[in-house]
């Protein structure tokens, strides 16, 4: 009876411990990385469940001669590893518009195009006991845009989160 009972405790303290990787609520954050010419993401992360979620990724970029933004949307399924460390891949896509405006005295472009892409990604994410998540990314993005711009192709956007959770 004995024996019973510590294999049902282990068995029951095993299940809660493979179930304790609850995802925080709520990350607020950037995402660094060449983002196709956007730079820096301002990343938002909402939970739908224990296991998944939403983020959100907005770019903005503005120069002397060009301006633009970059939205990207992705639902997200979060693995853990072991401790902290989790993994997560999903589906996605998003909405990107950019204007740039170049004259000298020999040349001038003048050029505007709002395009939208699916977008797949997958990446490892440390959380640590205070509240903030550091994460690697890779982020497969194709593009649906005008064939005369480099908007219809496929990009490869490499990222690293710092996200504070709530």
């Amino acid at each position: 009876m004995k024996r019973l009972f510590l294999i049902a405790v282990a068995f029951i303290g095993g299940s809660m411990m493979v179930n304790a990787q609850d995802i925080a609520d709520n990350a607020i954050g950037l995402r660094l990385g060449d983002s196709d010419g956007f730079g820096a993401e301002v990343s938002y992360q909402r939970a739908l469940g224990s296991e998944n979620r939403l983020e959100l990724d907005l770019g903005i970029r503005n120069g002397k001669h060009y301006d633009g933004f970059k939205l990207a949307g992705i639902y997200q399924w979060v693995w853990n590893i072991d401790g902290g460390f989790n993994w997560y891949a999903g589906p996605g896509a998003g909405l990107a518009s950019y204007s740039y405006d170049y004259k000298d005295k020999d040349f001038r472009r003048d050029d505007s195009e709002t395009f939208v892409f699916l977008a797949g990604q997958v990446g490892i994410e440390y959380n640590f006991d205070i509240p903030l998540m550091l994460s690697l990314d890779f982020r497969p993005e194709f593009g649906f845009g005008n064939e005369d711009f480099d908007n219809n192709d496929l990009d490869f956007d490499i990222a690293l989160g710092i996200r504070f959770q709530f």
